[in-house]
């Protein structure tokens, strides 16, 4: 008897009863109101997006967003 054989167990059947139920898992985030994954993930990407122009902007015209905006 090898040592591999020795240590190795069999694993239990697998059995409908003994699986537990998971949900389906999905790739895709649905469209929905509220504080939902998909409106988070949208408002980070225009927050992204917002940030880079900014920055763009400035560089563009060598003035700070607040000075650019007139505020100062």
């Amino acid at each position: 008897m090898s040592e591999d054989n020795a240590m190795a167990t069999p694993a239990p059947p697998s059995t409908p009863e003994t699986e537990p139920s998971m949900p389906p898992t999905s790739t895709e985030v649905e469209p929905a109101f509220g504080w939902t994954r998909y409106a988070e993930i949208i408002n980070g990407r225009f927050a992204m997006l917002g940030f880079i122009l900014v920055l763009l902007i400035e560089l563009i015209t060598h003035k700070d967003f607040i000075t650019w905006l007139g505020l100062r």
